[in-house]
Parts: structure tokens; sequence; C-alpha cells
């Protein structure tokens, strides 16, 4: 089993959050860090699938500007 190297931080949270992390923990036999660090992964993917990159944007933009009367056509 390999070690993954941890970095401690502190911070707060409302006691709600954190007492249903502690639930959590409990109830799948968890330790609280690994919830909490399942957690926060999970926000960070659906932080960065949500928006879209901005060479992604700028396509769109340009597909838009060059087939404009073609997409309204199609929308009709």
């Amino acid at each position: 089993m390999t070690t993954a190297i941890r970095e401690k931080f502190s911070s707060q949270a409302a006691p709600d959050v954190l007492a249903a992390l502690r639930e959590i923990a409990a109830s799948q036999g968890r330790q609280f860090q690994a919830v909490l660090n399942e957690a926060l992964r999970d926000y960070i993917d659906r932080q960065q699938k949500e928006r879209p990159r901005r060479h992604v944007m700028a396509s769109f933009a340009s597909s838009l500007d060059e087939f404009d009367s073609l997409y309204r056509e199609l929308a009709k």
C-alpha cells in the first residue's frame, strides 16, 4: 500500500456540514479525513467540468460567426 503525501490545513465549516461528514464517515466505516478528501475532489471535478475551456468557447463563437445564417435556417 502506497502512502499518499498529506498537507495539513486549517479551515472552518458550518457545524451541520461537519456533522453530516462525520455521520457519513461513521456509516461507511471510513475515516473523516478520507470522506472530506473525497468531497473536496468531487467539488474540484465538478467545477472544472462545468466551465468550458477557453479554446472550446472561442471555437464555438467562431462557428456562430461563420455559420449564423445556416443555424438560423436549421432552427426554423
